[in-house]
């Protein structure tokens, strides 16, 4: 059995070798009594801004540990370590052949639990492999034309490859652990398995992409780029197999259905196919970006400190008067704010940050939620086209030029323009963003802004500029499956992660898709 110690503390200045004896003083032990030490967890707390300090959470083993508990049994940050709570393993599915849709997280991870089940494998990606993705969005962002294949969107590694990389969750569940250390074995850096918000970073997660993939197709899994799933074929009442490319039939016994939150055509597909779906909520608005080290000073007292990283924020209001939640989203430390389209005649904004996150700007979306009253239809496809209509509103104000409509924060709250300064790409347009979402959402973030300053003091000020227009935060819909996993509508069929409807990044992702690939191999030795 081993313990585990919460809230130890150390100051800025004072190295993690000074942690041993911090916990043998706080416990009444000797140093040396303390064996196989672990880091679990590292955080800031920078609530007092001239005391700033290292927080820690550690296990460790001692000779005598009931007896260190029993006279410890007044701390509230000591107990014991728990044995991690079972999982399921994946029943053995030898011969049986299994489609995986889409390489993001949920996709990449269900494909490969899938294979080491004995399942046969074909995993297949609309976009291209990383590399060449990189150089497809890098001739956008450099004013070339959009490819609507293979964009920050659709690609290896789905919408996540061009992010932060975060890793944080509010799920509680033992295969977080199982996918943190998975990603590190493949080469993410090793701290994300004790980092209070864990990140990857675009440019490292981009790395673990083409190991992971290595490793999918030593293991046999079969992988196809430029393959876009565009229909599916049933006989006797279940899934019978998958039309890829418009004209090519592959026979399966399961689909997994991982696909991402922008495949709107696969939407459309599975509607036509009478595969139950329902609209959801979700939250669109602008991004906003302030320079990174006004965000340090305002959230550390500081600009810049080595023992510091890009300060971080999260900022929630709720709307009483619309009955809205205002809330920051996918807030990007030291990073930039980049055009993620994936239609013609459309505009997307989204953030992205390097593992370094030490670009001079940071950046946050700021969102309100919407649901099916906005959308003024019971179609499950409504939300899908509330996306596009501001998405094309965007591209409008900018000049239909494939640039992104901005403008600074103050003048959005009072109605006027004024210079840009911002690290967006390609290029940004002057415009009034008020026109680019609905009057709802613009009032409500009015109403918000005030409320985010009084939180941060020097939020809303000259410096802030705001960039439109943010609608992929989450899937518009939901693709309706049983508790087993299985669509609802169609035996074999199993939507998985955020594009259906039941994840809401990496991790989250990560996890539904191997929970996915346990379902599959469970469904595929029932007949």
């Amino acid at each position: 059995m081993a313990l585990r110690l919460r809230e130890i503390k150390l100051h800025l200045e004072e190295d993690e070798t000074l942690l041993p004896a911090r916990i043998a003083e706080s416990l009444g032990l000797d140093p040396a009594e303390l064996h196989n030490l672990k880091l679990v967890r590292k955080g800031i707390d920078a609530r007092r801004k001239s005391a700033i300090l290292k927080v820690y959470t550690v296990e460790f083993e001692v000779a005598d540990e009931v007896e260190v508990l029993k006279r410890q049994a007044d701390n509230p940050h000591l107990s014991k370590v728990d044995p991690p709570a079972p999982f399921t393993p994946l029943v053995s599915t030898p011969g049986r052949k299994v489609i995986v849709v889409g390489m993001g997280p949920a996709g990449l991870f269900a494909a490969l639990n899938l294979r080491r089940s004995g399942a046969e494998v074909l995993l297949v990606e609309r976009g291209k492999p990383v590399a060449e993705r990189l150089q497809d969005v890098q001739t956008f962002w450099s004013g070339g034309s959009l490819n609507p294949h293979s964009n920050i969107q659709f690609g290896e590694g789905g919408a996540g490859t061009f992010s932060d990389g975060k890793l944080t969750t509010r799920i509680n569940h033992p295969l977080v652990t199982e996918v943190l250390q998975s990603l590190v074995d493949f080469g993410a850096p090793e701290e994300i398995l004790w980092q209070a918000k864990p990140h990857i970073g675009s440019d490292r997660l981009r790395k673990v992409l083409v190991r992971m993939r290595k490793k999918l197709r030593d293991e046999g899994v079969e992988i196809r780029f430029s393959t876009c799933l565009t229909g599916i074929e049933q006989a006797g009442g279940r899934l019978a197999g998958a039309i890829l490319n418009g004209d090519q039939f592959e026979a399966c016994d399961s689909l997994v259905l991982a696909v991402g939150h922008s495949a709107r055509d696969t939407y459309r597909m599975l509607q036509q196919s009478q595969i139950a779906l329902e609209s959801k909520s979700f939250a669109i608005g602008l991004r906003v970006e302030h320079p990174l080290e006004l965000i340090n000073q305002i959230q550390y007292g500081l600009p810049s400190h080595p023992q510091l990283g890009a300060a971080e924020y999260a900022l929630a209001w709720q709307d009483k008067q619309a009955g809205r939640g205002v809330y920051s989203f996918c807030m990007c430390p030291g990073g930039v704010v980049v055009n993620a389209s994936s239609e013609a005649g459309g505009v997307v904004v989204n953030g992205m940050s390097d593992f370094k996150r030490d670009a001079a700007c940071s950046n946050s979306a700021l969102v309100v939620t919407v649901g099916r009253a906005d959308f003024s239809s019971a179609d499950p496809l409504a939300g899908v086209a509330f996306q596009r209509h501001w998405e094309e509103q965007a591209f409008t104000a900018a000049g239909s030029t494939g640039s992104v409509p901005g403008q600074p924060l103050l003048g959005f709250l009072n109605g006027t323009s004024g210079d840009l300064k911002t690290s967006c790409q390609p290029a940004v347009v002057a415009a009034d963003l008020s026109q680019v979402l609905p009057a709802a959402v613009s009032e409500a973030l009015r109403r918000a802004l005030p409320q985010f300053e009084r939180r941060m003091r020097g939020f809303v000020g000259p410096e802030a500029m705001l960039l439109g227009v943010e609608t992929r935060t989450s899937a518009p819909l939901r693709i309706l499956r049983e508790d087993h996993g299985c669509s609802v509508s169609l035996p074999g069929l199993f939507p998985a992660g955020e594009g259906a409807g039941y994840a809401g990044g990496i991790m989250s992702a990560a996890i539904d898709g191997i929970k996915t690939a346990n379902h599959v191999t469970c469904h595929l030795n029932s007949f």
